[in-house]
């Protein structure tokens, strides 16, 4: 829709959902805000806030004088060190004082400031192997794999470091450490950012005047046009935007099969509403991550009254509870959220709400060779004029990376 809303003349978005907006979705519960995909985006990248404001949208900060993240271990929620630049210490101290790490691996942090550069630094290499050379398993475990499980949904052993963290890859080829030239990013603002009524409304303020609900079966070229099937009719246009995951894609021509080779991995979101008095955990932080190795089904918890306390109602707790199991019941969702939310915080009572959605195949994994598919794919559009690929499977995962690169197609000729 970012897109149709840049591009010039008439335009036609083609949905198969009831509702327009993809993975961002909102409902409204008991005087509560209820995200069901992505709730926020990153301050720092400033595309989704510009289409926001250009649209007459009100925006709000997280809640950072509240912010920290905890990570649950060995029966224990254990505060995540502050002074962090994702998976790299900017200050020891911090470091030191932590329960969340060994010794051992403390001391492979503090070592790591006199590397040198290595012959493995030219060659491309998971998350996983860049971040053992450095500190080793624990810090894999515990660190980087939480941290990037909620975003991409992979292993660290498969993601690509060069795509998932280029800067540390820079560091590391300029330096031969991670630790040497990081420092603690200034930041103006919250942290996150949203649409203080909800995502609803930027998907509403986006909402074109003329869009088809029905999935679209076929693109072909014909004579100077192009022309998509949706539910058996032909649509044709000067030029298609195709904005839906890439194996949704393959499917849709035969030049575009190669999309297949992107994969992408599950979620689902399970959202607890429960009373302030039934909820004794001070709630002190912004969430819970789990790491794989501690892990049964959840992966993350967000604690909504801390990150953003205006959108649950007074009386209330908002959790949010991330799983990447997208094929059991509704109901066993639930009751998989609820134990392990008795195990780690202490939630007995029972919900006086509860949602799920689910979002099979839609976290793209940015695993190695990721760039040069993404070569490969941007070299095979250029050679089909009028067909364009947009979404979170090429330049960037969240909210601001796919405006950006919406915006810019929308407003190619």
């Amino acid at each position: 829709m970012t897109a149709a809303h840049y591009s010039a003349g008439e335009t036609v978005v083609i949905e198969p959902a009831a509702k327009l907006g993809g993975v961002l979705r909102t409902e409204h519960i008991q005087g509560c805000i209820v995200e069901q995909g992505a709730d926020a985006w990153l301050t720092s990248k400033p595309w989704a806030a510009e289409l926001a404001r250009e649209l007459g949208l009100e925006l709000q900060g997280s809640n950072d004088a509240a912010r920290g993240t905890f990570i649950w271990k060995r029966g224990e929620l254990i505060p995540f060190p502050d002074g962090m630049q994702l998976v790299t210490p900017t200050a020891m101290m911090p470091i030191l004082r932590s329960k969340l790490l060994s010794p051992y691996t403390k001391f492979r942090m503090g070592m790591d400031w006199f590397g040198k550069a290595k012959r493995f630094a030219e060659r491309e290499r998971t998350v996983g192997a860049l971040v053992a050379d450095h500190f080793g398993m624990e810090a894999v475990d515990y660190i980087a794999e939480p941290l990037l499980s909620g975003i991409y949904g992979g292993d660290p052993f498969e993601l690509s470091a060069s795509s998932v963290l280029p800067k540390l890859v820079e560091r590391e080829r300029k330096t031969g450490s991670l630790v040497r030239g990081a420092s603690v990013e200034k930041r103006e603002g919250a942290l996150f950012t949203t649409v203080r009524d909800g995502l609803d409304k930027l998907i509403g303020a986006l909402t074109p005047k003329e869009w088809v609900r029905g999935a679209a079966e076929q693109i072909e070229r014909g004579d100077g046009a192009w022309r998509v099937r949706v539910s058996g009719d032909w649509i044709e246009a000067d030029r298609v935007i195709v904005a839906c995951e890439t194996h949704r894609a393959a499917k849709l021509m035969p030049e575009l099969g190669s999309l297949a080779r992107f994969r992408h991995s599950s979620a689902a979101a399970v959202s607890l509403g429960f009373r302030r008095e039934d909820v004794t955990h001070p709630l002190n932080g912004f969430g819970m991550l789990v790491p794989k190795v501690e892990r049964r089904k959840i992966t993350a918890c967000t604690w909504m009254n801390t990150k953003f306390p205006h959108r649950v109602a007074e009386g209330l707790v908002l959790l949010r509870c991330f799983l990447t199991d997208v094929r059991s019941a509704d109901e066993e969702l639930v009751e998989f959220a609820r134990k392990e939310l008795r195990e780690t915080m202490g939630v007995t009572a029972a919900p006086v709400f509860q949602t799920v959605a689910r979002w099979p195949k839609s976290l793209p994994l940015y695993e190695v060779g990721h760039e040069k598919r993404v070569a490969e794919t941007e070299r095979l559009i250029a050679g089909l004029p009028g067909l364009q690929l947009i979404g979170n499977a090429f330049h960037g995962v969240g909210i601001p990376d796919c405006v950006k690169l919406a915006k810019r197609t929308g407003l190619q000729e």
